[in-house]
């Protein structure tokens, strides 16, 4: 919106020509996007005490698990509202509203906003305790990886390919089973991430990282010159990406600033399912859909651990882990909360620094 208002002024006041630049625009929508959650935070989470929209701690598959987690108990939730707000806010302050991949990634992004809302509002609500169905959930991805598929397919006329990490002009052609493999990446990274909020702050700083990661490939993706020399695909018009994914950067920032150990409020699906759903997207939109697997390994380390568990414990009745998700399993190894919280970090911001360098290691 600012660049659509203040940039057309730059032959009468030369200040107004930042506005031309992706970088900058980006720093100002992270910046905004964090000064907002601080602003904002502590009035969402009185407004939802105040609703009683709070943790609550029921007798689960665990008693161990539930005793540690009992201190939880009422601590405010659907706080993924706040990062909507925020995250979507800054983005339409500071990017080009107009452009293709901004209107595809905020669409996809308040889509399953508004389904893990629903999923939210029915269990803290109307207080059905297992909230949306998975089936209807599926269901909901599988419509948005459609509408995706066809956004890509139609509007951007993508050629139905994915670019291989690591080897230079070497690219998957799936043809007719691209749709498949858009809702397969929608799907699973939206409820990766959804399974790996369950500790103070782990998914929401995990995104943070994904985010650095993501702005950086966006912007080189968006840029020709920068394209060309670390031969990745060109896509004119994606570097504006750049400009959401620092918002997403400096929403998570302004999140984790309340949600981090010991929380004072949650994300909930609400939160969960579209910051999932948006990596997801932005994945697919710059056509590095197999660097998620790098970027986002602890997304899919989670994800892994609850399929393999169910899997396991259905075909032999014995479990892998002591306890899936797998974040779980090292808390019943006696590791304190937020040592596992720190450890996953660690790994994630490691992963996010592998995935800038496969730019180079082509």
């Amino acid at each position: 919106m600012l660049y659509h208002l203040f940039y057309p002024l730059h032959d009468l006041i030369s200040f107004f020509n930042l506005f031309r630049y992706i970088t900058f625009r980006a720093a100002m929508a992270a910046l905004t996007a964090f000064i907002i959650s601080l602003i904002l935070g502590p009035l969402v989470i009185r407004k939802l005490t105040a609703l009683k929209v709070g943790e609550r701690i029921t007798k689960g598959d665990s008693l161990k698990l539930d005793e540690m987690h009992r201190n939880k108990q009422n601590t405010p939730t659907m706080g993924g509202i706040l990062i909507l707000l925020t995250m979507i806010g800054s983005t339409l302050l500071w990017a080009d509203i107009f452009n293709k991949y901004i209107i595809v990634v905020v669409f996809s992004t308040l889509w399953l906003g508004l389904t893990g809302f629903i999923d939210d509002y029915l269990k803290q609500v109307k207080k059905r305790s297992k909230g949306l169905s998975p089936r209807a959930k599926l269901l909901s991805q599988a419509v948005l990886g459609t509408i995706i598929w066809a956004a890509l397919h139609f509007y951007f006329q993508s050629s139905l390919k994915i670019d291989v990490p690591f080897l230079k002009n070497t690219s998957l052609y799936l043809d007719g089973f691209y749709i498949l493999f858009v809702i397969l990446v929608i799907s699973g990274s939206s409820n990766a991430v959804n399974l790996t909020d369950g500790l103070d702050g782990l998914a929401v700083g995990i995104v943070v990282m994904v985010a650095i990661a993501f702005s950086i490939l966006s912007y080189v993706t968006g840029n020709l010159t920068f394209s060309n020399y670390l031969l990745t695909p060109y896509l004119p018009g994606s570097g504006e990406l750049t400009v959401f994914c620092a918002s997403m950067l400096g929403a998570g920032l302004g999140f984790l600033w309340f949600n981090c150990y010991p929380a004072s409020i949650f994300m909930g699906d609400v939160g969960s399912l579209a910051l999932g759903g948006a990596i997801g997207t932005v994945a697919l939109l710059i056509r590095k859909e197999l660097l998620l697997i790098i970027v986002g390994g602890i997304f899919v380390l989670e994800a892994l651990s609850v399929i393999l568990q169910v899997l396991s414990f259905r075909l032999t009745k014995k479990r892998i882990f002591r306890i899936a998700p797998i974040h779980h399993h090292f808390q019943f190894l006696n590791w304190p909360e937020n040592k596992v919280i720190v450890r996953f970090w660690i790994i994630a911001g490691l992963l996010a620094l592998l995935t800038i360098v496969t730019l180079k290691i082509r």
